[in-house]
């Protein structure tokens, strides 16, 4: 078997899979990120369940709100008056309405800081998944580029040693370097089809088979990202949390002396007395003479002290994971910078090996080893700029700001 027939298959399925992820094929739809991030955000499991969460608790608030309904109770005795109507009436008491519905409205505001920054967390995780997709298309590309030009230069070694230019070391050497480059190139460009799948199960679509394509393009990102304005939204809602549980303990200590009733009604059937319904009216007291509580304030407390550590250790960890974002964003683009400067560098230095072989003034080993020096500076660019941008998308998170 030849040598260009030994590597028809491989050079086949590299081609195949490059332009299953490097082009659009026929029903595919383009997607960029802003598309991706919002059908997340509409579609996603997550988001579901957030704003479930958050629907949760603006019905306690509404509950908490809700004055109690009162009671009507008919009886009849044998003594007269022998028929009763009553009518209780519990009464609500302001410092008993204001402490329940204050904890209810605190816990709301904790739920909704907690889906704002869930929300901003979907963003962040289908952000990078697009970005390592297009890093991924992005190496496939290149080794499918690479695998090209190994197979131009086994040419031009077999066409040197058909004129007895070059020793059949050469060709070898050629047609290993080659056949190893083509392995590559299958699997970046698998990988790369992974990476695109990812994008789509991220998105809440079925990701069995490709059915989008990428429309954006890798870039480093901007210079500079947003500050964070006010609390992070962990620490917000910590504290929303920590005031919730606060309101609750301070309800269950009122409520030892629980509402009392007012008791309206009427009475009719008494012969003794004038005709017609007689009124009657009363007040109910509960008395807390086997119950005060307790239990009840315990458990606040005990909550209360739980909120109060959960605070403070969420506004630790997010301070430490704000500062360590931000030193990732600074150190990644200081690589990028010498990244690009190392690029030209050993692309200029390939470029100059390649033409002193083909001018017969450079081995051949020294042509690969440049090639390879220019295959992993272009290698290490694209994943310092996917860490840039990683880390750029992790201080946004900690920006982000309360939405709806």
């Amino acid at each position: 078997m030849s040598c260009s027939r030994r590597f028809t298959r491989p050079i086949a399925l590299a081609t195949g899979f490059c332009a299953l992820v490097g082009g659009r094929l026929h029903g595919q739809q383009p997607v960029s990120r802003a598309d991706a991030v919002a059908a997340a955000l509409s579609r996603g499991t997550r988001a579901a369940l957030g704003r479930a969460d958050t629907a949760a608790t603006r019905a306690a608030l509404r509950t908490a709100r809700l004055y109690p309904n009162p009671t009507l109770a008919a009886t009849y005795t044998k003594d007269v008056p022998r028929y009763h109507v009553i009518g209780d009436v519990p009464l609500d008491l302001p410092w008993l309405r204001s402490a329940r519905i204050g904890s209810a409205a605190a816990a709301r505001d904790a739920g909704r800081y907690g889906f704002a920054f869930e929300r901003a967390a979907i963003r962040l995780d289908v952000d990078t998944t697009y970005t390592h997709a297009l890093a991924a298309r992005a190496r496939a590309r290149l080794s499918r580029r690479t695998a090209a030009d190994a197979d131009s230069l086994l040419a031009m070694a077999r066409l040197r040693h058909e004129v007895g230019d070059v020793s059949e070391l050469d060709v070898r050497l050629a047609e290993v370097n080659a056949g190893q480059l083509q392995n590559v190139a299958a699997d970046d460009s698998l990988g790369a089809l992974d990476a695109l799948l990812a994008v789509q199960l991220a998105m809440g679509l079925p990701a069995d088979a490709p059915s989008i394509t990428l429309t954006d393009s890798l870039m480093p990102p901007v210079d500079s990202v947003p500050t964070t304005a006010g609390e992070p939204l962990p620490v917000a809602a910590a504290a929303a949390s920590l005031r919730s549980a606060e309101r609750a303990v301070t309800f269950a200590h009122r409520s030892v002396f629980a509402s009392p009733s007012l008791q309206l009604g009427v009475e009719q059937g008494d012969p003794t007395g004038p005709g017609g319904a007689l009124p009657t009216i009363g007040l109910s007291l509960p008395l807390p003479l086997f119950n005060r509580n307790g239990g009840e304030v315990a458990q606040a407390l005990a909550a209360r002290d739980r909120a109060q550590a959960t605070l403070d250790l969420v506004r630790r960890q997010t301070d430490g994971e704000v500062a360590r974002a931000r030193r990732g964003f600074i150190q990644a683009r200081a690589r990028l910078d010498r990244d690009r400067r190392l690029l030209a560098s050993a692309d200029r230095v390939a470029a100059m090996a390649l033409q002193a072989y083909a001018e017969g003034a450079f081995a051949l080993p020294s042509v690969l080893e440049a090639q390879r020096n220019a295959r992993e500076a272009l290698g290490r660019y694209i994943d310092d700029m996917v860490a840039a941008n990683d880390a750029a998308a992790a201080v946004r998170l900690f920006a982000a700001g309360d939405e709806p």
